[in-house]
């Protein structure tokens, strides 16, 4: 379960997409994250959800792969959906026990799931495409004016995108210890909710001893290729932008401004 997730993963593939300029996804990364909470409607959210679709086509990645990658996040996504149904004050629309699910829920639910999964998706894609060298490139580079106030901005990035790469790392990790201690009896499914996290515990012990000796490993390997930060470092591709880069940061902002502009015309708000 743990692999199929696509958040931190890098799929290089011969796209438009791929080929990006770093900062150009970066900044339309932010753009995208920004209209999705700003928008409220379903006109609005039609918007980005199509935009989001035709990305992905675009960028080659194969649609099976990506959505058995959503798998594992579904939960979260119903889980939001729930909640907002049964705790949202409003009129009244059905009833389950104690609980009242109202009309606004129903919206605010819908709403908000459908704004995470925008989130997930936009967030994914910068990843699949982007290889974890261009990415801390990008964002050294969209920081560097920072640098005058003393912050280490080439530190700083790479923490980033090593924090991102090491995710699917350290999920795949998750599941074999997982499969591990299943294999000796432990029950992950099983019992009340107590229970189940505390058969976590045999998980996330080892789990947190092999992140620290992976984190111990890079830090020596970076070491001994005589690795001392950003001062001085070349580079064997320089950012360079091109006018596909200057079309497509434009092509975002005008899709998000039309989503922003539909949103006033939406059947229902949240």
């Amino acid at each position: 379960m743990f692999r199929n997730m696509i958040i931190g993963q890098y799929i290089p593939r011969d796209s438009n997409i791929h080929q990006l300029d770093p900062r150009i996804k970066i900044l339309s990364l932010f753009i995208l994250l920004t209209g999705a909470f700003l928008v409220k409607n379903f006109l609005g959210y039609l918007v980005l959800t199509l935009f989001s679709i035709t990305i992905l086509f675009l960028s080659e990645i194969p649609l099976k792969l990506f959505f058995h990658s959503l798998k594992p996040i579904l939960w979260l996504i119903i889980f939001t959906m729930i909640f907002h149904f049964f705790l949202t004050e409003g009129k009244e629309i059905a009833r389950l026990g104690p609980l009242i699910m109202t009309q606004e829920g129903l919206i605010r639910g819908i709403s908000m799931s459908w704004r995470l999964l925008l989130l997930i998706v936009f967030s994914s894609l910068l990843t699949l495409t982007t290889s974890p060298l261009g990415l801390t490139d990008g964002l050294e580079s969209l920081l560097s004016p920072l640098k005058k106030l003393g912050l280490p901005v080439h530190e700083l990035a790479m923490m980033i995108t090593i924090a991102l790469r090491f995710i699917p790392t350290l999920l795949e990790e998750a599941e074999k210890i997982m499969k591990a201690q299943t294999a000796r009896g432990m029950d992950f499914s099983q019992g009340s909710i107590v229970r189940r996290i505390y058969a976590l515990i045999p998980l996330l012990v080892p789990l947190f001893i092999s992140a620290f000796r992976r984190a111990d490993e890079l830090a020596t390997a970076m070491e001994a290729r005589c690795y001392r930060g950003g001062i001085g470092r070349t580079r064997m591709k320089e950012l360079k932008l091109v006018p596909m880069d200057g079309l497509a940061l434009t092509l975002v902002f005008a899709l998000t401004a039309v989503a922003l502009w539909v949103n006033r015309y939406g059947n229902w708000s949240a």
